[in-house]
């Protein structure tokens, strides 16, 4: 486990240990309190631990406040050049800045955000991307590289330090997933800052999830990366989705449903897809770790449904059964218990069961 310096975003940990967490950000005009503040309810009712919004003028300073009062998540202030914006969002409440102390400009701006972000008890992060590295550091490396969007990192981090401040996170993002595994790897081996991962531009949903995917969750496990965004092009809910089945499929949320499914084949004997998309949608509240199997035949489905807390392997149509999906028939594989056969709606039967499991395991029976 990497060991990172430690404080708060808001209410929310960041670094020594604390969980992962999630963030996405806004793509509405934030001068419009209304309509920026419904998409961070969206966003955090979809799972959002953290909300990221642009301010970028005097005029979004007023509505930023708002939703900062009425947001129920921490609000990260995203800010270039102009340092009497960054301290204006955080005496409105930004629980975190994100800033390149480099084009914030002098020391004297840098030192004025930096003792602003101090008084209020907020991180700052600075923010590489690959096409914001300086020109002077491009020339050294022939290009963009892992090594210059570190070295253009850490000179921005040394600008904080200088003036005193310590609490800051690093994100080094490239559209490039190699390049962005190998920035982050490289951060991870030689300093303690907490990181902010990501592939930045990943694209339209489709081709942004796997790059994602690929870039984050190679690095979640092994163990780099302290809070993450996916960069999806379009509405930002479904950024948080896609963070979160990330962290679930690095075992990094448990407290969930996982409906694991068979691909099918010529076998199978009921349907998988419409079982197992019910499954995945009536059981979406439970907060255990439940592991629940839908297998389409006999074949391997008895010896995988096994491994679940429960499962169900299909075995065809019931001489009688006339079952809804023209399905009737299936054993289903409770943990530690022998099968039992079941006809009819194989799925309600399921999720019945996999519900009374969660009911026991909420009050510890299991």
């Amino acid at each position: 486990m990497r060991v990172t310096r430690s404080f708060h975003i808001g209410s929310v940990p960041i670094g020594g240990g604390a969980p992962v967490t999630v963030q996405s950000m806004t793509n509405t005009d934030t001068r419009d309190a209304a309509a920026t503040l419904a998409q961070v309810r969206a966003l955090a009712a979809a799972g959002a631990d953290i909300v990221r919004i642009s301010v970028y003028d005097e005029a979004c300073l007023p509505a930023f406040g708002q939703v900062v009062d009425a947001a129920g998540v921490p609000i990260v202030a995203d800010i270039h050049f102009r340092a009497d914006l960054a301290v204006g969002a955080l005496e409105r409440g930004a629980a975190k800045v994100r800033i390149n102390p480099g084009n914030i400009g002098s020391e004297v701006k840098v030192r004025m955000v930096a003792d602003c972000a101090k008084a209020h008890g907020a991180p700052i992060r600075i923010g590489v991307n690959s096409g914001s590295v300086e020109k002077d550091i491009l020339r050294r490396e022939g290009g963009v590289t892992a090594r210059g969007m570190l070295d253009s990192a850490l000179s921005h981090a040394r600008m904080l330090e200088a003036v005193g401040f310590t609490d800051i996170v690093l994100s080094l993002k490239a559209t490039d997933v190699p390049l962005t595994v190998a920035a982050y790897e490289m951060a991870a081996a030689q300093t303690d800052y907490p990181l902010h991962v990501g592939v930045t531009e990943a694209g339209l949903p489709g081709d942004g999830n796997i790059k994602s995917a690929v870039g984050i969750g190679s690095l979640l496990l092994h163990g780099i990366g302290d809070t993450i965004r996916v960069s999806l092009t379009g509405d930002p809910v479904p950024e948080v989705a896609a963070a979160i089945d990330i962290l679930k499929a690095c075992g990094l949320r448990r407290n969930y449903v996982n409906v694991i499914s068979c691909p099918t084949c010529g076998r199978t004997s009921v349907d998988v897809t419409q079982i197992a998309q019910r499954v995945k949608r009536e059981l979406a509240d439970i907060r255990v770790p439940l592991t629940v199997a839908v297998m389409g035949c006999v074949v391997n489905g008895p010896g995988e449904a096994r491994e679940a807390d429960i499962g169900l392997a299909g075995g065809g149509l019931a001489e009688s059964g006339t079952a809804e999906g023209g399905y009737a028939m299936g054993a289903i594989f409770e943990r530690g218990k022998a099968p039992q056969r079941v006809t009819g709606d194989l799925a309600g039967e399921l999720i019945a069961r996999a519900r009374r499991i969660a009911q026991e395991k909420t009050q510890g029976k299991r």
